[in-house]
């Protein structure tokens, strides 16, 4: 069972922003805020995401073919997610919409500051 996920950050404080706000619009908000993490979650849910400077004190990178995937129940979420998180300095992956490799999906891709990738999704 995944209890959780976890991307690195060089700067904290702008990680704090920008997540505090793309996080927003799919009803997530920050509940741990630490000198070296963050941890947001769910109004009903312990925090499940986490925003850390990495422990070895290294730089924060990113991998090559991971993402954290978020889903969302209505569609105006993934464009308020996608556009948040573009306009606190994201980068566009793939602007919200259908795909042809699977059915009834409708979705969006951005990486955040520090280059991790982020899609959000909903199943139409």
């Amino acid at each position: 069972m995944l209890k959780g996920a976890c991307v690195g950050t060089n700067d904290l404080l702008k990680a704090k922003s920008f997540y505090d706000t793309v996080l927003s619009t799919i009803g997530m908000q920050r509940y741990v805020s630490l000198d070296h993490e963050l941890g947001y979650g769910s109004k009903d849910s312990e925090p499940n995401f986490w925003v850390v400077i990495p422990f070895n004190e290294q730089q924060a990178t990113f991998g090559n073919g991971t993402q954290i995937m978020f889903e969302t129940e209505h569609k105006v979420d993934v464009k308020a997610f996608y556009d948040a998180a573009i306009a606190m300095g994201g980068v566009d992956e793939g602007a919200p919409g259908p795909r042809d490799y699977a059915p009834n999906y409708y979705g969006a891709y951005v990486r955040d500051l520090d280059g991790n990738k982020l899609h959000i999704s909903i199943d139409l």
